[in-house]
């Protein structure tokens, strides 16, 4: 196995496995989620698996997630299709395009959002359509020792309103969100595995913060406009080219990333040219 890192910040592009073999070989095993845990995202070319060879693999790292909101593959029900150029999403085929290009850790607007998720190319675009990732532990440890101080304590409410239900009718997208209740995070999360901590905030969830209103945040009326900045200021940290790598997918192509230290962007410049990947969520805990 070769391992060759693609960015200082994050990303290691891992060759010569093949994923199929995981599932049966504890040591290989072993070393993948060592290497997943310390680059955050791993890159794998050339894996002409099957959707349910996928999940096998996914399995893995931990028990899979099954979307709120969108179905499963009949032949692999814990992979999700996501099919940007012509799937019929629930939310609307648009409102579905806004979502994928937008910075964001996945199902923040759960309980115990993903601890990981397993991305493979179907189809994609000859150019366009890249992904890009952000390590949140390198976004939290840069930033002014005051700001830490700040937000130590603070938390925020995350709602799949705002994520997914902007294309609903008014009924349906109140139906959505009273069955999915928004929860609250903290805004600096520890990682459970790596003890690293992390920033978590991002603009595809967080609605606001729920406990900023104290007595050592807020002294007159015009503070209030500093949690305003203050959450702007912190979703903006996951944009700085030095936090970030971007992956060019082929067919074949997996990417495997640690949801909880990382966001990602699926760019959305390639029209009406199909973009077709495969998804494998796994189960997370609550952030604390």
């Amino acid at each position: 196995m070769k391992v060759e890192r693609v960015s200082p910040a994050l990303g290691a592009e891992i060759s010569n496995v093949n994923l199929v073999d995981v599932a049966h070989d504890a040591e290989l095993f072993a070393e993948i989620k060592a290497l997943w845990l310390k680059h955050k995202v791993l890159f794998f070319r050339d894996q002409d698996i099957t959707p349910l060879e996928q999940q096998t693999f996914a399995e893995c790292f931990g028990e899979l997630d099954v979307h709120r909101l969108y179905p499963g593959l009949p032949e692999a029900p814990k992979i999700l299709a996501i099919d940007i150029a012509g799937r019929p999403a629930i939310s609307g085929s648009e409102n579905m395009r806004s979502f994928e290009n937008n910075w964001h850790s996945d199902t923040m607007s759960q309980p115990e959002p993903l601890k990981g998720a397993v991305l493979r190319c179907v189809t994609c675009p000859e150019v366009g359509g890249d992904t890009l990732w952000a390590n949140m532990a390198l976004a939290y440890e840069t930033l002014p020792e005051h700001v830490k101080q700040q937000i130590e304590g603070l938390y925020a409410r995350s709602s799949i309103e705002v994520a997914f239900c902007g294309g609903m009718a008014i009924e349906k997208r109140h139906e959505t969100a009273a069955k999915n209740p928004p929860p609250e995070h903290p805004v600096v999360r520890t990682h459970p595995e790596t003890g690293e901590k992390i920033l978590y905030v991002c603009m595809g969830y967080v609605t606001s913060f729920t406990n900023w209103h104290t007595a050592q945040r807020v002294q007159y009326g015009q503070d209030m406009h500093e949690r305003a900045h203050m959450l702007s200021y912190l979703a903006s940290r996951v944009t700085i080219p030095e936090f970030q790598v971007r992956l060019r997918w082929r067919p074949n192509t997996v990417a495997m990333w640690d949801n909880r230290s990382t966001q990602h962007y699926a760019s959305y410049d390639y029209g009406t040219q199909p973009r077709r990947m495969l998804r494998a969520g796994i189960k997370g805990d609550r952030p604390v």
